[in-house]
């Protein structure tokens, strides 16, 4: 077995690894205005249409677990470039598909291989920056995540509207290739060893406050991502063009992207259960607005507190979850990550009847009900975890 390589000590991520992470939302989050135009081209509902999303997002979580487990046994960035040209090849065959079932299987398995992206890029984070400074590091890796959803949101809605979604696909493709060989030149850190594939899962589930984590970051991915796409629909049900729907929900990646720079300078001084807490309220503000109704106004507010939830609460849980078990840490970020889009897949399927009848306020109404004990508990248990020693687990 090769020698570990010297630590790496970064204070911000490389820009190889932001680029990905770029990518990896652009493609995550291009899908939700372009729904529409996918079901009236291939001549589908648009609750079947969605599984292009929920089938995404399913395929996007399962397959993190086994990411993690393999970035911890073979490294990092080998993991990473391997997923990334994956994701290439299925991303290119997407857009040639002519029916539905075809588009699906190959959406489920781009999803699966851009699954890797994320949840090695906090991994990577939490290997190379330290403790007292690795949430700035890590909201500076989603304030680059929420460019892409921005882009993907507003450009990707247009694109679709002007040329073809198809065409939304072939430039997700290309992007993903152009950071597989980008990546190349990121060093590969160090890792604690663990021992086999079984040890870095139960070294994992058998800490107790990693499967409370995983059981927020399900809830939290419920809430917010999985229907996060169904703003841009809502609209479309109110006779707004796709390129319209896709540049409101673009809010959402602004305010993110501005907001996560907010959470930066906050993350010095406010605890990590106060940042979680003013996270929770605008998630519950944000699908109480649109519960009572949808317009452009109401819609653009939401996304605009959608990225300001997930720019407070998010960064606060996603840091917890580095922490939780150290020596296997890749294997811990990727079971986060799979429960938050597990999450976010399920809600998406499950809301996909009531979109397709029109039923907003019963949907986001519902959203907003389930983020308010999301929130609570999530305060109660990152109070009661406290600030551990560096890099080290906590009892629970």
């Amino acid at each position: 077995m090769t020698a570990p390589a010297p630590p790496v000590t970064l204070v911000r991520p490389p820009f190889a690894l932001s680029a990905a992470s770029f990518v990896s939302s652009f493609d995550r989050f291009a899908v939700g205005p372009m729904l529409v135009l996918i079901a009236l081209d291939l001549r589908v509902t648009l609750a079947a249409a969605v599984a292009a999303a929920s089938g995404y997002y399913l395929a996007y979580g399962l397959s993190q677990p086994l990411w993690g487990v393999l970035s911890d046994r073979f490294g990092r960035m080998p993991v990473m470039r391997a997923a990334l040209l994956g994701a290439t090849a299925a991303g290119l065959a997407s857009a040639l598909m002519p029916s539905l079932v075809p588009l699906v299987t190959l959406r489920v398995v781009a999803g699966a291989c851009f699954g890797a992206v994320i949840p090695t890029s906090l991994t990577y984070v939490g290997d190379t920056v330290a403790a007292p400074i690795r949430q700035r590091a890590l909201t500076d890796l989603m304030g680059t995540a929420a460019l892409g959803t921005a882009v993907a949101t507003g450009f990707g809605g247009v694109l679709a509207d002007l040329v073809s979604w198809r065409v939304v696909f072939v430039t997700a493709a290309l992007c993903a290739l152009a950071c597989a060989l980008g990546l190349r030149s990121v060093p590969e850190p160090s890792r604690g060893a663990v021992g086999g594939l079984g040890a870095h899962v139960g070294a994992v589930l058998r800490e107790r406050w990693a499967l409370l984590v995983f059981a927020l970051a399900f809830v939290e991915g419920a809430v917010l991502l999985g229907l996060l796409p169904f703003l841009a629909t809502a609209l479309q049900h109110h006779g707004v063009t796709a390129a319209v729907a896709g540049l409101a929900t673009a809010v959402y990646g602004v305010g993110l992207w501005l907001l996560s720079r907010l959470v930066k300078r906050l993350s010095r001084t406010w605890p990590a259960p106060l940042l979680i807490a003013v996270g929770g309220t605008q998630l519950c503000l944000g699908h109480a607005l649109v519960a009572v109704h949808v317009n452009l106004v109401t819609v653009m507010a939401a996304a605009l507190l959608f990225g300001g939830g997930w720019s407070f609460m998010h960064s606060s849980l996603q840091n917890w979850a580095t922490s939780v078990a150290p020596r296997a840490r890749g294997t811990a970020v990727a079971f986060f990550a799979a429960a938050l889009f597990i999450g976010g897949a399920a809600s998406s399927w499950a809301g996909g009847p009531l979109a397709g009848d029109g039923s907003y306020g019963l949907l986001f109404g519902v959203a907003a009900a389930v983020a308010l004990p999301l929130t609570a508990v999530a305060v109660m248990g990152r109070h009661r975890y406290g600030t551990p020693p560096p890099d080290a687990p906590r009892p629970a």
